[in-house]
């Protein structure tokens, strides 16, 4: 019994199809959106890597390649979906990637910030409160796709910053 999707999206494309296209590897984000369970959380785990690459640059190159590997993300999961023929597939994670970089965002790293913005990242993209339902619903295309993950970054930063402003993290 395979952890992974035997076929994936309406046009029933293999996990071998996935990862030999460059642009659905990094859709699927390396091959962690694969996963029969959970992909979005497996998602998020495969951006903890970038996000420890990123820390090794600047504040401001990290900026620049999060905003660009947002931007770069709405081509990105629009041309996975029509390959797919599915919009916002699930296994289509590079907007949990995107979104993990974006709440952690000029947050000084250390494990509890990582488990923390791990954790609030993931409870916004998942609960969708309002506009991020909103957005989720009314927006289409790769645009649609980014969006509601870009929201829930941007929600799990602000809680992130205000609990570590309160001491809450050390």
């Amino acid at each position: 019994m395979s952890i992974f999707l035997n076929t994936v999206g309406k046009n029933q494309l293999t996990p071998k199809e996935i990862l030999h296209d460059p642009v659905l590897f990094l859709a699927f984000g390396f091959g962690s959106g694969l996963a029969k369970k959970a992909p979005g959380t497996f998602g998020t785990l495969a951006a903890m890597p970038v996000y420890g690459l990123l820390l090794q640059t600047n504040d401001w190159l990290y900026s620049v390649l999060t905003v660009l590997a947002t931007l770069i993300g709405i081509w990105i999961c629009g041309v996975a979906a029509k390959k797919l023929e599915e919009h916002d597939f699930g296994g289509i994670v590079w907007d949990e990637i995107a979104g993990f970089l974006i709440t952690m965002w000029l947050i000084p790293f250390t494990w509890s910030t990582l488990i923390g913005g791990f954790i609030l990242f993931r409870f916004f993209d998942i609960l969708k409160p309002w506009p991020i339902k909103v957005v989720d619903k009314r927006v289409a295309g790769g645009l649609g796709i980014m969006l509601d993950d870009v929201l829930a970054g941007i929600f799990a930063a602000v809680v992130l910053r205000f609990v570590l402003h309160l001491g809450w993290l050390g």
